[in-house]
């Protein structure tokens, strides 16, 4: 079964992106190497600092959209519970 992913990038500024995804680690590759155009390029968000994983892709597109009403103060928090040193988890995951 397929998996899915919701999952923010940070910016070194704290600029939030919180986006979904069924392969999480390439779809990161992509923000890293800046093929992905858009908000996360534009404002240099390619940190990953959060994620949660889903069993359906219904599921995770159902958590962003809640998230994506959080205010900025409840995504922070989220992100200083899930990974209190907002280390870039891209290189520790263990994702295929």
């Amino acid at each position: 079964m397929k998996q899915a992913y919701v999952y923010i990038l940070a910016s070194q500024m704290e600029t939030l992106y919180i986006w979904v995804t069924s392969n999480l680690k390439k779809r990161v590759f992509e923000h890293k190497s800046w093929f992905v155009d858009g908000f996360s390029k534009k404002y240099q968000c390619h940190n990953l600092v959060y994620f949660e994983e889903h069993s359906t892709m219904y599921a995770a597109i159902t958590r962003e959209k809640q998230m994506k009403k959080w205010k900025r103060e409840w995504k922070m928090n989220a992100i200083h519970h899930f990974n209190p040193l907002w280390k870039d988890l891209y290189e520790e995951m263990e994702i295929e």
